[in-house]
């Protein structure tokens, strides 16, 4: 069975053939320049909205809005404050023919991602900026970003037909490690509503839908699940982990579950550590909907955590891979 067709499979709620993980690349994302970047390796990238990114060693290259930049200064001005770049001209069919024209079809998923309302509104504002108005002048935080969806739709309406793609990761980092930015009512007040149109579209094109979110966002698993998201990564242990695996088996997948944080400054040996991947992997792995996504903290120049690294790989295919066979 290929990488994609494993992958599929377990999004469906089946249970794969293998356990699915980082080692076994199962698909290959296109990077559109008119929407958020998720790296900036090489400078700044300024995108379709006017917002610049960086990126640093520090943070893996993750791309950052630059920091005193800012936009929208008044919520209430947003009208003549945002500007976003006219595509009017772009040849869409040139772009993405060009993007794919690598891509393996046959064993990955082509994946594309999108629907950062609230990361956009913190680009646009900064992020006491963004919390403020959307306190204060809610309803023109709603007009700011009905404004910003007609341009993300029309660019993922485009995607979807010239490109092909097999899955739409719906990706808006929305809470902090212990808690989430906002509550559930504001999320169904403002952002819910332009999740829900990307997932629409993603669902009527046969697509799958995955959801990022690092944090403790676990309170709104019930409306991802309502608009047709069907895997959580990375899910962080602030959230309860086995809980969420309980309750939603065979509805929802996770990737994660893992607290790379305990091995980052402590010693232990390797025993301790393949311990407590056998413990990860046995908890999770029951009923399927499970991506291993084991790692520890520590630079790629470190050889302590590089030996560390390959533990975890060689317990992965010693043990985790076919864990679905051997505990059949």
């Amino acid at each position: 069975m290929t990488p994609k067709e494993n992958y599929l499979r377990m999004l469906r709620g089946e249970i794969p053939e293998y356990m699915p993980s980082f080692y076994e690349p199962h698909g290959q994302q296109c990077e559109d320049e008119l929407l958020t970047p998720r790296i900036a390796p090489d400078g700044p990238i300024v995108t379709s909205l006017g917002v610049t990114y960086v990126g640093s060693k520090e943070l893996m290259d993750g791309a950052m809005p630059a920091p005193g930049k800012i936009i929208v200064t008044d919520i209430t001005k947003w009208r003549e404050q945002l500007k976003i770049r006219d595509v009017s001209d772009r040849d869409w069919e040139a772009y993405y023919k060009d993007q794919s024209k690598d891509y393996d079809r046959e064993n990955k998923t082509v994946g594309i991602g999108g629907g950062d309302y609230f990361l956009t509104l913190v680009s646009l504002m900064g992020f006491e900026g963004a919390l403020l108005a959307m306190h204060e002048e809610e309803e023109e935080v709603v007009a700011l970003l009905e404004h910003v969806s007609d341009f993300y739709t029309m660019v993922m309406k485009n995607q979807i037909y010239y490109l092909k793609p097999d899955i739409f990761g719906l990706m808006d980092d929305d809470a902090a490690y212990r808690a989430p930015f906002y509550s559930l009512d504001m999320y169904h007040r403002i952002f819910k509503q332009f999740h829900k149109k990307h997932c629409d579209l993603a669902l009527d094109a046969g697509m799958m839908i995955t959801r990022h979110d690092c944090g403790r966002s676990e309170q709104f698993i019930d409306d991802w699940l309502d608009i047709g998201i069907r895997e959580w990564n990375s899910v962080q242990t602030s959230n309860d982990c086995v809980g969420i695996k309980q309750k939603y088996v065979g509805r929802l997948a996770l990737a994660g579950c893992w607290d790379s944080s305990v091995w980052r400054d402590r010693d232990f040996t390797e025993k301790e550590l393949r311990d407590a991947l056998a413990e990860y992997v046995d908890t999770f792995a029951p009923g399927g909907g499970f991506t291993f996504f084991a790692m520890v903290g520590g630079g790629p120049d470190d050889p302590k955590a590089g030996e560390n690294r390959e533990i975890i790989k060689s317990f992965y295919y010693d043990y985790a891979k076919d864990w679905y066979k051997t505990h059949a």
